[in-house]
Order: structure tokens, then sequence, then C-alpha cells
């Protein structure tokens, strides 16, 4: 009877790790920037909500520094169940959905407010909505990279002439390619993790990013001069393979879902407070920081935003610019 008892109690103990060993899951998250980033003060909050919530049966393991595939890449792996979860700028993802190109328009967004009530609302839902009907990934919350600046290693920007001749590398998009053509530079697409050696070897002038990306990079090492050109906002929102987030029962995603919305507005908090403080510190680093007047710049590009508005969505496009937070 005792043997009976130990074997039954026994087998209960395995039976119940075999089903904590099916309900812990380790998501895979892919991030483009490192472990100082504003993305990771952002990845980690969510990571430690997502293990506080499910009683610490979810958890997960950042993958730094394009670990697992350039942007693109991580978002069709997302949509081919290949990798898990990940961070992205919005830059590729125009590839996919049309609507999408909408955060490639410059001078569509004026502040942080404008956008966040815009994203954080109906139309960032149906942004959300069309990329997990069109390519079966979902947007968990709308982190951000931040307002895009101009880099270069030629000469400081004072107005659209002086992009005269310099080599830009934009992100693949075709909106970005016309923008910074329609501003005078002679702009080619380029996958990120090739960017920093083209513009060490001289293969490329000049790039854009938000300022804590343009730190986290350490872009100071091959550009000069840091011009506060903040043409386009740029999203970087948190996604995972719509199918795995099927995949898991109603309450499992409402505690994903719980996690992001905790973990999205102390990401943005801390992308805007580093945005602040890096001015100065790429200052130090060496970095000749211009703030040009920047009506001669959106003048230039209008051309390109009555263009591709049909594309992106008149609606779209006329929500965004009139949206009041």
């Amino acid at each position: 009877m005792r043997n009976f008892i130990f074997a039954a109690t026994t087998a209960s103990c395995l039976m119940a790790s075999t089903v904590v060993a099916q309900e812990t899951k380790v998501f895979d998250v892919s991030l483009p920037l490192g472990a100082e980033s504003h993305h990771a003060v952002g990845i980690l909050k969510f990571g430690e909500e997502l293990e506080r919530l499910s009683e610490g049966r979810f958890s997960i393991r950042p993958q730094y520094d394009n670990a697992l595939g350039g942007e693109r890449e991580v978002v069709e792996g997302m949509s081919f169940g290949l990798i898990d979860m990940g961070i992205s700028s919005t830059g590729p993802m125009g590839g996919f959905v049309d609507d999408f190109m909408l955060f490639d328009l410059p001078y569509i967004f004026t502040s942080p407010e404008h956008v966040y009530g815009f994203l954080d609302g109906d139309y960032g839902d149906a942004l959300a909505q069309k990329l997990e009907e069109q390519i079966d990934v979902k947007i968990l919350g709308w982190m951000e990279n931040g307002f895009r600046h101009n880099t270069n290693d030629v000469r400081a920007l004072n107005s659209p002439d002086d992009l005269a001749g310099i080599r830009h590398r934009t992100q693949e998009s075709r909106v970005q390619v016309d923008t910074w053509t329609a501003l005078g530079a002679d702009a080619s697409p380029m996958a990120w993790t090739e960017v920093f050696t083209a513009l060490q070897q001289g293969v490329m002038d000049s790039q854009e990013n938000p300022i804590p990306t343009i730190y986290d990079v350490k872009f100071y090492e091959v550009q000069k001069y840091l011009n506060l050109t903040g043409h386009v906002y740029s999203p970087a929102p948190l996604m995972i393979g719509a199918t795995l987030f099927n995949s898991l029962s109603e309450q499992d995603q409402a505690i994903m879902l719980e996690a992001a919305s905790i973990a999205v507005p102390v990401q943005r908090e801390a992308s805007q407070r580093m945005e602040q403080e890096l001015i100065d510190k790429l200052k130090e680093l060496g970095m000749v920081v211009t703030r040009p007047d920047l009506a001669a710049f959106r003048e230039r590009v209008q051309p390109v935003i009555d263009e591709w508005k049909e594309t992106v969505g008149t609606e779209l496009v006329d929500a965004a610019v009139n949206f009041k937070p």
C-alpha cells in the first residue's frame, strides 16, 4: 500500500510538472538596437510585466542588435512563424501594407502628443488590424523610435540646398527615396545592418534617425553634423506573430496585451527623455548641432506628399494631419 501511494504521488508530481512545462514559454524578441537603447527600456519593461502577470509562466529573451535579422526579415519571420516577437521601425512595413507609408511622409506629425493621440485611438487600431489581416502579424503596442533627424559628414544643413551632392541612405521605402531626392540629396535605400559600414567607408555621406538611435549606434564616430530636421515621426511597434498570439488562451492573450499597455508609456517617456539629454551628449562627443528653419524643407517636400497621398490613403493622411490630441 505504501508503495502504491508513493507511485501515485510520483505520477501526480510528474503530471503537474508536465503541465507547468507546457504552460511555460520563453519568447524571443528581436530588437534593432542594443541593451542600453530606448527600445530596450520598453522591451525589458514588457518582459518584467509579462512575467509578473503570468506568475512566471511567460518570459522573454531579448535578441539585440539585429541578431535575428534586419527589420524586414524580422517582420517576415513573425509572419511565417519563424520569429516570436519583435520591435521594428515602420520603414520596411510600407512594403507590406501601403497605409504604413504614412510614417514615411514628411512633416505629417508635429509633436509627440499629436502622434500618441492618433496611434492610441481608432486610427492606430485600424492600422494594426490591416497589418494582421494582410501579413498575420499583430501589433501589441505602439512603442516609438521618435522624430528622425539628419546626420552627415559633409556640411551643416541650413536649407535644403545644402543637401546637394550628398549621398544619403534611406530606409527601404520608395517614399523616403522620393523625399530625400526632392530635398536635393542623392538618395539610395540600404538595409539597416549595412549603414554604419557604408558611412565609415564613405560609400554614403548621410543618414537619418532619432537621437537615441544616433547615440546608440555611435554614428558620432563617422558623422560630424547633426541637423535637427525632425522630418518624420517613426513608430517602433511591438509585434508578435498573429498565429502564435492566437494559439494562446484568452486569459494569456489578455496578459500579453496588458503587459504591452504598461510598457508602452514607459518606453515613450524614456525615448523623449533620452532625446533631450543626448543632444547635449552628442555635442560633447564632437557633433556640430544645427537647428535649421524648417519652412523651406516643408515646402520642398510638399509635392512628395501630394504624389503619394492617394496610395497611402487620402482620408488617412488628412486624418493624421488634422488630428487634434
